[in-house]
């Protein structure tokens, strides 16, 4: 009967130290690193071990029953490292010298040392091999009960006969229906937080994907506004561009109108200023739709790029030609510079490099009051790849960009101050097409710009020969 309530008291104290263990884990341990629970996690089946034996039945002064062993059920069970399991046996082994240090002391020490190792063959074999969960269980409680019983049996102080006829008979089958006990709460116990676990990943993954979600909702926000604001400049576009058509069709009209009402009146002289005109805003209309359709055509990916020999001299000569008498006119100086190292020829496309120049220095001119604008070339040489490029860099002492629109003026219906387009005239395409024509011959545009100081555009080309590959764009 002595050995039934020891055996019940030292179950129900495990589980005991084990409830009391969640608590420390759950309250104090939660905070420290994994490490640190692991470690903790060895002296707490080391101490249940020590507890088990402080409760034990004691048949003499030196001679103690109990279920030291159950520790080292749970750690065959949950650790991973086998040699873990050995240094849990022996540590609960060396607890039994604290209560006397005797010949029954060190069979202790060296019976859960042995039970130490057989529970770490057994952690190898559960963890590879495929039977149910439950069978590996039975087979581990079984197994302990059974080498821990032969121990005591041949190695203890108490005298093999009577062990065997007169104790195991109710210590073994005790020992072996508490451990299955103790195992189903350990099951229960462990599944149960597993199930805490799960949940708090589930609430984990839940804050995880309502954050996204709020991110999603921002992104979402923000393009909606985007959108917004991408359709109001759509719109005034759209009014810009009606009043740019209206203007040189009306002139048209009217002066194609008063020449036919003036046919007997009229001068040679009138005639001949009429016909400017006329050509005038026909030119200023075909260059506005030029301008609508190869934004549509880059968009659209329908331009075609031709590569032949460009003469760079010739190129320079006649935008100085085109736009010499607009400089008259205004009031301001034109410049040309060409450094001494330009080669004479590359290989690019010459119509879409005039475009783009037309367009940077009839930006320059038209935004330039007083000073001047500087069509300058000069070869740069990229030191991480030894790349050579071709710049044409316009330069001009005009109203300047302020920073704010520095990335808005390259897009096509982005244009943030339409009040400039009013003042000045045109659409705003300019330099949107510019940029995409320069990403197509494998170049790029540069600005560095300061308000009411003026504004530099600078058009990277690379030096391309016939025979030669087009090479990656340079880190400025």
């Amino acid at each position: 009967m002595g050995f039934i309530k020891n055996f019940l008291m030292n179950a129900g104290m495990m589980v005991t130290i084990a409830y009391v263990a969640n608590i420390i884990y759950k309250y104090a341990l939660i905070r420290f690193s994994a490490r640190i629970k692991y470690i903790s996690s060895i002296f707490l089946l080391i101490f249940a071990g020590w507890a088990s034996c402080f409760f034990g039945f004691r048949l003499s002064e030196n001679v103690i029953f109990d279920l030291r062993f159950l520790p080292l059920i749970v750690a065959a069970a949950v650790y991973s490292r086998p040699i873990v399991i050995m240094l849990v046996g022996i540590g609960i082994g060396l607890t039994r010298l604290t209560f006397s240090i005797d010949t029954a002391a060190f069979v202790g020490v060296l019976n859960l040392t042995i039970l130490g190792a057989v529970c770490a063959v057994l952690n190898i074999w559960m963890r590879n091999s495929a039977v149910k969960l439950s069978i590996k269980g039975i087979v581990t409680v079984l197994v302990v009960n059974m080498v821990n019983a032969f121990d005591i049996a041949v190695l203890g102080v108490v005298p093999t006969r009577v062990y065997v006829f007169e104790i195991m008979p109710f210590t073994l089958p005790m020992s072996i229906l508490m451990s299955g006990v103790f195992v189903l709460i350990l099951r229960d116990f462990h599944m149960e937080q597993q199930r805490m676990l799960q949940l708090e990943r589930a609430n984990e993954l839940l804050y995880q994907q309502t954050e996204e979600l709020q991110q999603t909702q921002f992104v979402l926000e923000e393009r909606a506004k985007q959108l917004l604001l991408v359709s109001q400049y759509k719109s005034e576009f759209l009014a810009n561009m009606s009043h740019e058509l209206r203007t040189p069709l009306n002139s048209i009209i009217n002066l194609a109108q008063m020449m036919a009402d003036k046919e007997d009146q009229r001068t040679a002289e009138e005639t001949v200023l009429y016909s400017e005109m006329i050509y005038r805003s026909g030119l200023d209309l075909l260059e506005l739709i030029n301008d609508v359709l190869d934004l549509s055509k880059v968009e659209a990916g329908k331009l075609d790029i031709t590569y032949e020999e460009v003469n760079l001299r010739e190129l320079l000569e006649g935008l100085q030609m085109h736009f010499e008498i607009m400089a008259r006119k205004k009031g301001i100086a034109f410049y040309t510079e060409q450094e001494e190292d330009i080669p004479p020829t590359m290989a690019s496309d010459a119509q879409r490099i005039q475009q783009i120049l037309r367009n940077l220095l009839a930006n320059a001119f038209k935004f330039t009051q007083k000073g001047s604008v500087t069509l300058h070339l000069y070869l740069y040489r990229c030191a991480e790849d030894h790349s050579e490029w071709i710049v044409f860099s316009v330069q001009d002492t005009g109203i300047g960009i302020p920073p704010s629109q520095h990335q808005l003026i390259f897009e096509a219906f982005e244009q943030a101050d339409s009040s400039i387009t009013r003042r000045y005239g045109g659409t705003g395409l300019g330099l949107s097409i510019s940029r995409d024509l320069a990403n197509m011959l494998g170049g790029y545009l540069h600005m560095d710009s300061t308000e009411n100081e003026g504004s530099t555009f600078a058009l990277y080309l690379p030096l391309l020969h016939m025979d030669r590959d087009e090479p990656s764009s340079p880190t400025l």
